[in-house]
């Protein structure tokens, strides 16, 4: 009997070795979406839930072979791309999914739960002209989006600024924009912005922005966030791989943080993973 093929996601990320975000916390959502999970390597770090302690570039030719030795051997269906630390890095990313015809999520990852800075603050611009152009989705939390958009940060103060912030970060050329919004009210409201319109099933319409709509879920009290962005911008990834529209993956994907949120087991003496094994409702 023959088993059907998998769709494949590939990520393009950090290694976290405490295995809470980057690389590792891709690889365990795909995993969990039944999706076939490749990796490429963009950056090794010395860290645990307490902090990180180094990071470590790896020279871009370097992911450039890995990159082109994945897809040229398993084609994936959607790829993911994360921290990877400087403009050089950027240029290199940016040439090789150039030439990809998948869904593209750009999670631009600049600082870490921590505080550690994971991305040089010259390769911000770099992000934004080589990276995000190529983006289907680009999933920013608020301090992220105000860099890339070239705006104060304290602009982003509340809900009300993020669909204003969501539309400079479209022009800059990704189809969707999920904005981070963070947690409000016992709210945890992230802002769809789509470049042809299409909210997601479920969620209220951003005021004054027909293109945009509030994902919410209750909000989780844990400190236990550890890769939260990372397992977001995977799930998204995963479910584009296997042939969701960037509307759904985007609900589903905010689902899915919340019930691995809830599913927190607790590792570690500081900042936890979230729980991976949970449904994908």
């Amino acid at each position: 009997m023959t088993r059907p093929t998998p769709p494949v996601a590939l990520t393009l990320a950090g290694s976290d070795p405490s295995g809470g975000a980057g690389l590792q916390a891709d690889l365990k959502t795909f995993h969990q979406h039944g999706v076939y999970g490749a990796g490429v390597v963009t950056l090794l770090t010395v860290q645990n839930t307490r902090g990180v302690a180094a990071v470590h570039l790896l020279d871009p030719q370097f992911v450039a072979d890995q990159f082109d030795a994945v897809v040229d051997d398993i084609p994936p269906q959607a790829v993911k791309i994360g921290a990877l630390g400087n403009a050089r890095a950027i240029a290199a990313v940016a040439r090789c999914v150039a030439r990809l015809a998948c869904p593209v999520v750009v999670d631009p990852v600049m600082i870490s739960k921590h505080g550690h800075p994971l991305l040089d603050p010259p390769a911000a611009a770099a992000l934004a002209e080589r990276l995000l152009p190529l983006a289907t989705v680009v999933t920013p939390n608020r301090a992220e989006a105000a860099r890339l958009a070239g705006v104060d940060p304290r602009e982003l103060a509340d809900r009300r600024s993020l669909p204003a912030v969501a539309q400079l970060l479209a022009a800059l050329g990704p189809r969707c924009v999920l904005l981070k919004g963070g947690v409000e009210g016992g709210e945890a409201a992230d802002l769809w912005w789509s470049a042809d319109g299409a909210a997601p099933a479920a969620g209220g319409a951003a005021d004054g922005a027909p293109r945009a709509a509030w994902l919410v879920e209750p909000a989780v009290a844990t400190p236990h966030v550890h890769g939260a962005g990372c397992v977001l911008a995977a799930a998204l990834t995963a479910r584009l791989a296997g042939g969701a529209t960037p509307a759904a993956a985007a609900r589903g994907a905010k689902r899915f943080v919340t019930d691995a949120l809830r599913a927190a087991p607790g590792l570690g003496r500081g900042i936890g993973p979230l729980g991976m094994h949970v449904p994908c409702r």
